[in-house]
């Protein structure tokens, strides 16, 4: 997975069974044909997985970094060995991504507040209060930042699988008019095909797992909210800090239904 398709700018709307639900009106699809969403690789993020925009499937590893540094030389080169054959050992090819993420400690400074108010000490309530000024004046003169590791997992299916794209053909013509027209492509993949996905994205994703072990390295694959938020992080390095990406199940809005009867209608006067 390249750094392009690393990233996701905005949520597809799901049903109850986690599928996509077209809820675009004409004249909406039409204004949204050069959005953001359109110029994402990801076509979708379901059951832990991402599902590209060309048929390709993404799992992605959340690792615990090691201090390699502190090591002995004879640690280090246990290290190396066992990574070493951890990388001979794969089938298929994988990514190594590093993020950096600006740190929002306001939420560290309240709770410091709270226990500060809970503290019946005068000289601690006061060391706090110091404390608390000097995390405030170092988060507003530079930023600090923290690195999370991730292993991304690819799986390329097979030309067998079956896909449909239904923006039509991917010739030289269709595909040098698509970049002026308005067009959207839409990707549908059927279930068997995805369920033999995530079948072998589970074994690759565990394989990979158990060679980090031997290195030292914990790992731990990423649900739908994880990787949601990680693409939106990433998209969004500003805005994620501020305005962090809410639970999934709480973006879905409630379907409004005209009821029985007629609504009734003002008359001349301005009466019912």
């Amino acid at each position: 997975m390249n750094s392009s398709s690393n990233q996701i700018g905005t949520q597809p709307i799901q049903d109850q069974a986690g599928s996509v639900v077209p809820s675009q009106t004409a004249k909406q699809a039409k204004a949204s044909a050069h959005s953001t969403q359109n110029l994402l690789k990801i076509s979708e993020i379901r059951d832990g997985v991402a599902i590209m925009n060309d048929a390709s499937y993404r799992a992605v590893i959340m690792c615990k970094a090691i201090n390699f540094d502190l090591m002995s030389e004879s640690e280090q080169e246990a290290v190396e060995f066992s990574y070493q054959g951890f990388l001979n050992s794969l089938y298929f090819p994988v990514q190594i991504f590093i993020h950096s993420i600006q740190v929002d400690l306001s939420g560290y400074i309240d709770k410091l507040e709270k226990l500060k108010n809970q503290q019946d000490n005068m000289l601690l309530s006061m060391l706090m209060d110091d404390y608390m000024d000097f995390i405030d004046q170092i988060s507003s003169q530079t930023n600090i930042m923290d690195k999370d590791f991730y292993v991304v997992v690819p799986f390329f299916p097979g030309p067998e699988v079956n896909t449909n794209i239904t923006s039509g053909s991917r010739n030289f013509i269709t595909g040098f008019s698509d970049l002026f027209g308005k067009k959207e492509k839409h990707l549908t993949v059927d279930e068997i095909s995805l369920e033999n996905a995530k079948d072998e994205l589970r074994n690759r994703v565990q394989g990979t797992i158990q060679g980090l072990q031997q290195c030292g390295v914990k790992g731990l694959p990423l649900d739908t909210q994880e990787l949601i938020e990680l693409y939106y992080n990433i998209y969004n390095p500003d805005t994620a800090v501020m305005q962090p990406l809410l639970p999934i199940d709480s973006l879905t809005a409630d379907v409004v239904e005209k009821g029985d009867g007629t609504t009734p209608k003002l008359n001349m006067q301005g009466g019912l």
